[in-house]
Parts: C-alpha cells; structure tokens; sequence
C-alpha cells in the first residue's frame, strides 16, 4: 500500500461511523453518511474510483443496489464514463438477466438489462461493502451474462472477518478485487 492510499484508507475511516446495536442487537453497522456527507472525503473517494476505472481501461462503471450507486454513478460521471445499475427484481423495465443468490437468511435476485452493454466493454464494478459476497458474485456473473468483459472491482469497505474475498474467486476470472477500507 502507497503512503496515498495509506491516507485515503485513513481519510475514509476516519469519516465511516459505528453504530452498535443496528439494526440488531449484537450487529456493529458501519454507517457511511458522514463521509457522503462530507465534500472532502467524497470528492477523494469519488476522484480515486475515477481514477482506478480509467486504469483499469474500464468503459463503463456498475453500480450496485442501493449504496453502491450513490458511488459509482459519481466515478463514472468524473472518469467520463456510462454508469450502469444492477438492481434487485422487478426495478428495472424492458428485457433483462436475473441472478439469485443465498442470503444469511433466504435468497435474493438482482437483474441488469439485456442491453447495458455492448459485447466486450470492460466494466468497473463498484459497491459499498463487500461482506460475505453473495451480491458482488452475483453481480459479476451478470456482468458476464451481459456481454460485458470484468476490468476489476472496487469496494469501499470489506469486512474481512466474514471471508467474501474468498467466495468471489471463482467470480473474478483474474479480475483485480480492491477493497479502500478493510474492517
């Protein structure tokens, strides 16, 4: 890690709270509000994953439900690129791939439409938290299931205690996996 990213990662810590207890007992949830809110560290954020998907060649950004949009639309707009959004079911109209995955706790379907991408664009995908990585693996096989080629993905915060990392192997393809913040 750069003395730069060494600072980035401190500047976006310093501005990610913790709040025990939320949203049950025993869960210590990383709250990012402070840092979007925060013109400093959202501009630093913003300029460093503009920066990363014109490193990595990237021609469109991916955004995923609902946070990982409020990052990536911001980066693909400064980098000049098209911002793209993975949803969950039935937000998004006309044709589209859909993906299930397990939850702790049941399952859920994301989706993209058919036509976000041209065959062989190279996609950034971005998101908040990478956690146990059922929603960035699957977001990734949409990706593929698009037409698109993965460049790389970048998260803000990864909670390495839950193994995520690991889970999205199979799902990079080589692919670099980068996370800003590790909890």
């Amino acid at each position: 890690m750069t003395t730069a990213d060494t600072a980035l990662a401190e500047l976006l810590n310093s501005r990610i709270r913790d709040v025990p207890d939320y949203p049950k007992p025993g869960v210590l949830f990383k709250d990012i509000a402070p840092l979007l809110a925060d013109a400093e560290a959202f501009g630093a954020l913003t300029r460093a994953l503009a920066d990363r998907a014109r490193e990595l060649g990237a021609t469109k950004v991916v955004g995923l439900e609902a946070r990982g949009f409020v990052l990536a639309a911001p980066a693909a707009f400064a980098a000049g690129l098209g911002f793209v959004p993975i949803r969950k079911q039935g937000k998004l109209p006309g044709e589209v791939f859909r993906r299930s995955y397990e939850l702790e706790y049941g399952s859920a379907t994301l989706e993209v439409q058919c036509d976000a991408f041209a065959p062989g664009e190279k996609v950034l995908v971005v998101d908040d938290v990478l956690a146990t990585g059922g929603t960035i693996g699957a977001s990734l096989d949409l990706v593929k299931q698009a037409g698109a080629e993965l460049a790389g993905v970048v998260v803000l915060m990864e909670l390495g205690f839950l193994d995520g990392r690991e889970r999205l192997a199979e799902h990079l393809d080589g692919a670099p996996l980068e996370t800003l913040v590790t909890v």
